[in-house]
């Protein structure tokens, strides 16, 4: 029998590598009296190491029976040392084969880990190889005892308390009547994904949203969804990728339901408020969660819908293992718990665009007729027209189009100019060869940091070297050019271009959410365009060609998806809405110009099929010494080659290319390389199985470097 609860067979010569770990005591007749019923503790240990993730059994002292219940915070003496961890499960027997440790200390009565959200990380970990405790270190928020010590001091959360407090149950929802005259009817399967709510179904929907502003945008028909599904009686949960997006869908939630029906949980705002709203969750006091990334994880009870905004933002991507994002946390949810669900975005993502052909879920679009008189007109300036009248239109940084558009824009509102970077000018390059100007330190790239004139002295954006006797690599040239041009020194032009005109900046650590309905010109890098309340009068979308250059496989889906984000700002075509556009890219920007999201989505996942890259495929990163990724390497093909199965591979390659300035040429032993594995959907559980047992496996026996393994990275190709 294995001494570790919950092993499979497979894993015996792992466990017996960890007995040396398993806490051990004395014959149980020597400590404590235990309890009468249940007295064996099932305890998820908070620890980072693969091979702890695991069930440890511990015994129950009589004095922690009735706190110590499923869910709780407790610490043990593990290996000498004592650990904090989750009490998973009280049984009656351990089949460890051996006396148990008592339980050291119940940290909180309150049961912060529900069965249903230790079942999802649990999910999770195994979808991205990851262990448990890395997903929980991200789904309950650090402990306030403060806040336990006011709200429940006995461990029991009572809802009444938070009423209390000025709040109101989220029991008897009531919303305006006519629900299904909203923005959803104009959308097809709109009307009939608000009527599957409200009857207690779950459909699982992707909404393509027109409109970015205003009354009728796209916080408003989140907001109707949950109140739909809210009058079934069931819970929601909505994330979004920032604070900004947060704001807006918590506005639009609080006009339909009641205050204390919404709970707001996001890091940004501390640990205290959000511990707060999380006990509100966990109480049942509040029926609906909206916020981050971790609100994906929220302790809803009876849980009918979840829903992502923008799941193309790479803000959805957890920063630390597992790596999680927050799509596939809240469509493993949506199964687990029989819940509907709403991808909704003004693009589709491959992704998306997959569960949509797959038919996993239906789509919700607008007609034709609708598009045409919700959305703005589009113009590119490098089309074969706007060339032939205007020939330096392809080098141009502002178009004729493009100003005569932001002069006759600032008649009628406020004109939004999207830059592709945020400073004054952000990069440099050789004057001679256009090559991109690199540190002779640490290769990184050249920049000069504010509005300096010619004798400002270039610095590197990595290490901060300065660069004054700078000298090109390729053609020994010593003058330097700006490259690009930030959103800084975009404002400076502009100001001259258009005096009298104010100019409103939204980039790097100044990030607007709006800007006010007046005639200004608002010069945004991607992604922080604030929002105008009655829209933009025009949109100059500048730096097209810059975003498509970047060396990524989702480059041109990431480019589109913030076009037409920034796009659907702008007032529609038959108000005089234009949006301007400078960018070759011919798929990307007919989409555009059509206003065909889906399209471009089904084109660039069957081109994606065809090549057998993600998401066709999944893809698992293995980074680290060339050694250590040598070894792991090894080791999965001999687990997969046991069970018949081969995956595409590519590498070892090295993180820095030979021949790369400041890289030798030579592949050295120590150097960090990474290897790539294409795996099938079809293979995907059990590929994902050997490598969380390998990666279980090298962290136990501590003879390599550790190697970092990462599933479906967006970055990686």
């Amino acid at each position: 029998m294995s001494p570790i609860h919950g092993a499979a067979a497979s894993d015996e010569p792992l466990q017996l590598s960890l007995l040396q770990g398993f806490p051990a005591s004395a014959a149980a007749s020597s400590g404590p009296a235990l309890a009468a019923r249940l007295p064996v503790a099932r305890v998820r240990l908070e620890s980072s190491l693969p091979h702890l993730d695991r069930p440890f059994d511990y015994s129950v002292p009589a004095g922690l029976d009735a706190a110590a219940q499923p869910g709780v915070r407790v610490k043990v003496k593990f290996n000498g040392q004592e650990l904090a961890g989750y009490l998973i499960d009280r049984v009656q027997e351990s089949d460890a084969g051996h006396p148990l440790v008592p339980l050291h200390k119940v940290v909180s009565p309150v049961p912060v880990l529900t069965a249903p959200i230790a079942e999802l990380a649990g999910r999770v970990a195994a979808r991205y190889a990851g262990s448990v405790s890395d997903v929980l270190r991200v789904a309950v928020p650090p402990r306030m005892a403060k806040l336990e010590k006011d709200l429940a001091p006995d461990g029991v959360l009572d809802p009444s308390v938070f009423a209390a407090e000025g709040t109101e149950a989220g029991a008897g929802t009531a919303i305006p009547a006519g629900l299904e005259t909203s923005s959803w009817a104009a959308y097809r399967n709109g009307r009939a994904f608000l009527q599957h709510l409200n009857a207690g179904e779950s459909p699982r929907a992707v909404l393509s949203a027109l409109q970015g502003y205003g009354p009728g945008g796209w916080p408003r028909m989140i907001a109707e969804a949950v109140a739909a599904v809210r009058l079934s009686g069931r819970g929601a949960v909505v994330v979004v990728p920032d604070y900004r997006d947060l704001d807006r869908v918590e506005a639009a939630l609080l006009q339909l339901l009641p205050a204390g029906d919404v709970a707001r949980l996001t890091a940004d705002d501390g640990q205290t408020p959000r511990y707060r709203s999380f006990l509100r969750i966990l109480s049942g006091a509040a029926g609906v969660a909206v916020g981050t990334r971790s609100a994906a994880y929220a302790p809803v009870h009876n849980l009918g819908l979840v829903v992502c905004w923008d799941d193309g933002d790479d803000l959805h991507i957890e920063q630390r293992s597992p790596y999680a994002h927050s799509r596939e946390v809240l469509l493993l949810r949506a199964e687990q718990e029989g819940a509907a669900c709403l991808l909704a975005g003004h693009t589709r993502s491959t992704e998306t665009q997959r569960l949509v052909e797959a038919g996993w879920a239906w789509p919700v679009e607008a007609d034709r007729a609708v598009v045409r008189r919700t959305v703005p007109r589009v113009l590119n300036t490098a089309d074969s027209y706007e060339l032939e009248h205007d020939p330096l239109a392809r080098i141009a940084r502002l178009p004729g189009a493009a100003w005569r558009a932001a002069k006759e824009g600032l008649e009628r509102g406020p004109v939004l100019v999207q830059v592709a970077r945020a400073g004054y000018a952000p990069s440099l390059a050789c004057e001679n060869c256009r090559e991109p100007a690199r540190c002779t330190a640490c290769s990184g790239p050249l920049a000069i940091a504010g509005a300096s004139g010619s004798s400002a002295v270039p610095q590197c954006r990595w290490c901060s070297t300065p660069a004054a006797a700078w000298r090109c690599g390729t053609c020994n040239g010593v003058r330097l050019r700006r490259g690009t041009t930030g959103a800084l020194r975009t404002a400076e032009e502009l100001g001259r271009a258009f005096p009298g005109k104010p100019v409103i900046t939204s980039s790097g650590d100044r990030v607007l959410a709006t800007v006010p309905d007046s005639k200004a010109l608002v010069v945004a890098t991607v992604g922080a365009e604030p929002v105008a309340a009655g829209g933009y009068a025009a949109a100059l979308l500048l730096d097209g060609d810059s975003l498509l250059r970047r060396e990524n496989l989702r480059a041109g889906e990431d480019a589109v998806r913030r076009w037409f984000n920034a796009a659907a700002l702008v007032r529609p075509a038959v108000d005089g809405g234009l949006v301007v556009i400078t960018a070759d890219d011919a798929s990307g920007v007919g989409a555009l110009l059509r206003w065909d999201p889906a399209g471009y989505a089904q084109r660039e996942l069957s081109l994606r099929r065809e090549l057998q890259l993600p998401p066709a495929v999944r893809v698992a990163s293995i980074t680290g010494g060339r050694t250590a990724v040598g070894h792991f390497g090894q080791a999965v093909e001999q687990l997969l080659g046991a069970q018949d199965i081969v995956l595409r591979t590519a590498g070892p390659a090295p993180l820095v290319l030979a021949g790369a300035p400041g890289h030798g040429g030579v592949p050295a032993a120590g150097e960090d390389v990474r290897t790539l594995l294409f795996i099938p959907y079809g293979q995907a559980p059990l590929v994902t199985k050997a490598l969380r047992a390998v990666k279980v496996a090298a962290a136990a026996k501590r003879t390599d470097d550790p190697v970092q393994l990462r599933l479906d990275g967006v970055d990686v190709l």
